[in-house]
């Protein structure tokens, strides 16, 4: 699982093994986070429409905005947040920029920390790649320090 800021760069990636829920990995995932701060809100799709979520969410200080599952009998959310869900494709551009790393498309790593270790470098990878840094007129270890803020 992965969390990708509003330019679709990586917060927060962890693993877990395939039977978990993934609305029990949010949290999780959060606490993994390269930055400090939590995001603000978070946007998901209709898996994350939970309310034992939200609270737990609400209790962080973060917004949940997921559409409504369509079993569920009473809407959680109206349409002005869910407009924002529109953005999703940010998540799945992070992804598709992971997936350019053939060590973690096809899981050659046996233990599970090797693999979020190789998921992690590819993410430290990817914000390296970004236009933010610009070697030539900037200090790298200062850049570093202030994007990646943590990581590892």
């Amino acid at each position: 699982m992965a969390v990708a800021d509003r330019h679709g760069l990586p917060i927060a990636v962890g693993i877990a093994s395939g039977e978990r829920n993934e609305q029990k990995l949010v949290v999780e995932t959060l606490q993994q986070r390269f930055l400090k701060e939590l995001p603000q809100r978070l946007i998901g799709d209709r898996a994350y429409d939970s309310d034992p979520l939200d609270a737990e969410l609400r209790a962080m200080g973060v917004e949940m905005i997921a559409p409504p599952h369509p079993r569920r009998r009473r809407k959680t959310q109206d349409g002005r947040p869910l407009r924002r869900y529109r953005r999703r494709w940010h998540v799945e551009r992070l992804f598709a920029w992971m997936l350019r790393f053939r060590r973690l498309v096809t899981r050659y790593e046996r233990h599970a920390r090797n693999f979020l270790g190789f998921a992690k470098l590819a993410c430290i990878v990817i914000l390296l790649r970004q236009p933010i840094f610009n070697w030539r007129s900037a200090n790298p270890a200062r850049l570093l320090s202030t994007r990646l803020s943590d990581a590892l």
